[in-house]
C-alpha cells in the first residue's frame, strides 16, 4: 500500500529590501522640536556673530613649508640651467613683488627663499643675473632684524663664491647712500626703520664685506666715484652722500686719501661754478645783483633745510625777470651746498689733526697738500675750498712753515707750467698777507724770498726787453704783485721794532756800523734791509711792473708807500697812463718766445673790456674775505683783517685793497643800521 508522502509547502518568498533607501522629507521629531514658532508663515531670523575675523587668502598666505621651498629653489635652479625658465622666474617673482603691493610676499616668505637660495649660493652663477639683481633691488633695509642679517649672510656668501657680483653689490650698497626715501624704512608686516638705523644698516653690512674681502676697497674706491652725487643734486643729497663717505673711513682707512680728495675735487666743481655764475651775472644784469648776493646768501643760510622752499622767492626784488631769478636761486642753492660740505670737512679734519698722535696729524696734513697740489692750486677762481688749507695750516708753526714752503716751490719752479707759478704766488702771498697767526719771521724770510727770485728774473729778462708783457714775463709780474700785496698787509712786520731781537744779538764790534745798512729810515719809520732797495730797484726796472699788475693793488701800494716814506711812484703812474700795452703785446718776439704761433685777435670778451685790461695781471688772491655764513666759525679766528694806516685812513679806516665783500658787508651794516634808526624814529 503506497504511501503518500506529504506534498511540500512552497518555500515563502523573501522580502527583498532596497539597498538605498529613498530620499524622503519625512524626519524624526524630537523633543525640543515641540515648541514651534508662534507665527507657522514667517521664517526664523539668521544672526552673525560680529566679532568673527573675516580674512582674505592671498598667495603668500599659505606659507610653504621651508623643506618644500628649499627643494622648489634647488629645482629652479636646476631646471634653468637645463633651459627651462619657468621656476626660475617665479623664483624671480618672489623678490621682483614691489612694496605694499597686493601680491608681495611676507617677511616670513622671503626669509624661507632667501635661506634656501643661502645654501644653493654656488648655482648662482653668471646666468642667474638676472635673479640676483632682482634680490639686491629688493626691499631689505625696512624689515625685520633677522631678515637683515640672513640677506647680509646671502650678500656675503654670494661675493665669496662668486666673485663676478661684487661691484653689483658694491654699487647697491653705495646706491643708499645718497638721501634715502622714508619710505624705504616702512615694511608692512614690519617695525617702522628710521632713517639714520637705514643707513647704519648699509654701513655694517659693508664693513663685513671688507672684513671679509679686503681687496674690496679698491673697487670700493671707485664706486664711491661713480655714485657721487651730480652737481645739480639736492644739498641733503651731497650733504648725506659726503657724511656717509665720511663715515666709511672709521672703518675703511684705507680709503682716506682716495675719499678725501673725491670729496674735495666735487666740492671745487662747484666753487667755481659759483665764481663762473656770477661773472655771468655781472655782465648779464650788472653789478647790482651780483652784490646782493652775499646778503642773500646769509638769509638762506640761516635754516640749510628749508633750502627749496618757497621763501626764496621773498628774497629777490620783483623788478628782475623770472630766468634772472632762477638763476640767482640756483646760484644760492650751489652756496648752500659748498657751504654744507665744507661744514663737515673741517669737522671731520679738526677731530683728525688735533687729538691725533704726530704722526696722523702730519699724515693728514700731507693729505690737505695733496689736495692743494693736484686739485686747488691747478683749478683757476677756487674761492672757498682753499680755506682748509688757510686753517689747518695755522695750527703750529710747522704747518705754516710746509704750506709756504710748498707754495714757494711752485712759484720758483722753472719747470712748472707759468699759470701754476702766478697762482702759487698769488696762494703764497694771500696766505701770508691774510693769516692771524703767521709770524713776523714768516713774512720777512718770504719777502726776502721773493726779492731773491726776482732778482734772478730780471737780470735774466731786462737786458732784452723793449717793454711791460704780461705775455713773456708773467711770472716776474706774479712776484712783484706778490710783494705789492704782503707790503700792504704787513708792512708793520718790515719794519724794525724795540723787541726785534735781532740788533741785540750783533757784536759790539760791527754794531755802529752795520745799523745804517739794516734800517732804513723814512718819515719816522726804520725799515730791515733791502726792503726799499727791493721795491724800488723791481719798481723802476724796464719791465715797469706797475703798469701789468692790478691797478687796485698799485693804487693802494703807492698811497702807503708814500705815506711810509718807502718809495715814491705816484709819477710813474702818470707816465704809464701814456704807455699802450698793445704795442709790446703784439711783438712777434714775445709770441715766439712763449710758444704762440696764433696772430692776436679781437674776442668779444676783450672788445667789451676798456683801457687794455686784458692785458693786465689778474687781481684775484684766493684768501679774501671768507662769508658762507656756517662754516664761516671756523676761520673767524684765523683770518687777518684790512688794517688802516695811522694818519692815512683814520677818517676812512679800512679804504684800500679789500676784498669787494669786504666792502659789501660794510654797506650791508650801514643800511642795517640806517633801516634801525629809521625804525626808531618811527
Amino acid at each position: 500500500m503506497s504511501t503518500l508522502s506529504p506534498v511540500a509547502k512552497p518555500a515563502p518568498t523573501p522580502i527583498i529590501k532596497p539597498l538605498l533607501r529613498r530620499p524622503t522629507l519625512i524626519r524624526k521629531r524630537n523633543d525640543t522640536e515641540d515648541e514651534r514658532p508662534s507665527s507657522p508663515g514667517k521664517r526664523p531670523k539668521v544672526s552673525f556673530d560680529s566679532h568673527v575675523e573675516v580674512r582674505m587668502l592671498g598667495d603668500w598666505d599659505n606659507e610653504k613649508a621651508p623643506q618644500l621651498i628649499q627643494e622648489e629653489v634647488r629645482r629652479a635652479l636646476e631646471q634653468h640651467a637645463l633651459g627651462d625658465n619657468s621656476g626660475y622666474n617665479q623664483l624671480k617673482d618672489v623678490y621682483a613683488a614691489k612694496s605694499k603691493a597686493e601680491d608681495e610676499p611676507s617677511t616670513t616668505t622671503l626669509r624661507n627663499y632667501t635661506q634656501a637660495l643661502l645654501g644653493n649660493v654656488s648655482s648662482l652663477n653668471r646666468s642667474c643675473s638676472g635673479l640676483v639683481q632682482v634680490i639686491l633691488e629688493s626691499q631689505w633695509l625696512g624689515r625685520q632684524n633677522d631678515y637683515f642679517t640672513l640677506y647680509v649672510r646671502f650678500l656675503a656668501n654670494l661675493v665669496s663664491a662668486q666673485g663676478v657680483f661684487l661691484v653689483d653689490v658694491l654699487r647697491m650698497l653705495v646706491g643708499n647712500f645718497a638721501a634715502a626715501p622714508p619710505s624705504s624704512g616702512r615694511m608692512p608686516d614690519s617695525p617702522v626703520v628710521p632713517r639714520s638705523q637705514i643707513y647704519l644698516r648699509v654701513h655694517r653690512a659693508l664693513q663685513y664685506l671688507l672684513q671679509l674681502i679686503p681687496s674690496a676697497s679698491s673697487i670700493l674706491s671707485s664706486v664711491l666715484t661713480n655714485a657721487f652725487p651730480h652737481q645739480t643734486d639736492s644739498k641733503r643729497a651731497h650733504a648725506t652722500y659726503v657724511q656717509n663717505i665720511l663715515r666709511i673711513l672709521t672703518y675703511a682707512p684705507e680709503l682716506q686719501a682716495e675719499a678725501l680728495a673725491l670729496i674735495t675735487e666735487r666740492l671745487v666743481k662747484i666753487d667755481v661754478q659759483v665764481q663762473v655764475d656770477l661773472e655771468d651775472l655781472a655782465e648779464d644784469v650788472g653789478d647790482g645783483l651780483v652784490q646782493r648776493i652775499p646778503r642773500i646768501r646769509n638769509e638762506f643760510a640761516e635754516d640749510v633745510d628749508n633750502s627749496e622752499s618757497s621763501d626764496d622767492e621773498s628774497v629777490f626784488s620783483d623788478d628782475t625777470g623770472s630766468e634772472e631769478t632762477q638763476r640767482t636761486r640756483d646760484i644760492t642753492r650751489n652756496v648752500e651746498k659748498m657751504d654744507t660740505i665744507l661744514d663737515l670737512l673741517f669737522a671731520y679734519y679738526s677731530q683728525l689733526i688735533p687729538v691725533a698722535s704726530t704722526d696722523s696729524r702730519f699724515g693728514a696734513l700731507d693729505i690737505l697738500l695733496s689736495q692743494f697740489v693736484n686739485i686747488i692750486l691747478p683749478t683757476h677762481r677756487s674761492r672757498h675750498t682753499q680755506f682748509l688749507l688757510f686753517h689747518f695750516s695755522q695750527l703750529s708753526p710747522t704747518f705754516i712753515d710746509t704750506f709756504v714752503g710748498t707754495c714757494v716751490q711752485f712759484a720758483f719752479d722753472k719747470v712748472q707750467p707759468a699759470i701754476m707759478r702766478q697762482a702759487a704766488a698769488a696762494y703764497l702771498a694771500s696766505f701770508v698777507a691774510r693769516g692771524a697767526h703767521v709770524p713776523s719771521n714768516i713774512v720777512r724770510d718770504v719777502f726776502a724770498f721773493i726779492g731773491a727770485e726776482l732778482e734772478r728774473l730780471r737780470s735774466a729778462h731786462e737786458p732784452t726787453c723793449r717793454g711791460p708783457d704780461l705775455r713773456r714775463y708773467s711770472t716776474f709780474y706774479s712776484l712783484v704783485q706778490a710783494l705789492l700785496y704782503i707790503f700792504c698787509f704787513r708792512w708793520r712786520d718790515l719794519q724794525h721794532s724795540p723787541e726785534d731781537s735781532s740788533v741785540d744779538s750783533q757784536s759790539e764790534d760791527d754794531e755802529d756800523q752795520d745799523l745804517p745798512a739794516i734800517y732804513a729810515i723814512g718819515k719816522g719809520h726804520c725799515w730791515r734791509s733791502g726792503v726799499k732797495d727791493t721795491l724800488s730797484t723791481n719798481i723802476f726796472c724796464k719791465l715797469n711792473p706797475l703798469k701789468i699788475c692790478s691797478p687796485a693793488i698799485v693804487t693802494e701800494f703807492a698811497r702807503i708807500a708814500n705815506h711810509l716814506g718807502v718809495v715814491y711812484v705816484f709819477h710813474l703812474l702818470e707816465t704809464n697812463k701814456r704807455v699802450r700795452l698793445s704795442q709790446f703785446a703784439g711783438s712777434s718776439t714775445s709770441r715766439s718766445s712763449l710758444g704762440y704761433s696764433q696772430p692776436e685777435r679781437e674776442t668779444a670778451l676783450s672788445a667789451r673790456r676798456d683801457n687794455e685790461s686784458y692785458l693786465l695781471l689778474d687781481g684775484f688772491f684766493p684768501f679774501d674775505p671768507y662769508h658762507l655764513p656756517i662754516s664761516k666759525r671756523w676761520i673767524s679766528d684765523d683770518y687777518r683783517e684790512w688794517r688802516g694806516v695811522p694818519g692815512l685812513d683814520d677818517q676812512d679806516e679800512g679804504r684800500g685793497i679789500r676784498g669787494e665783500d669786504e666792502e659789501d658787508d660794510e654797506e650791508s651794516e650801514a643800511e642795517e643800521d640806517t633801516e634801525t634808526d629809521d625804525t626808531k624814529e618811527s
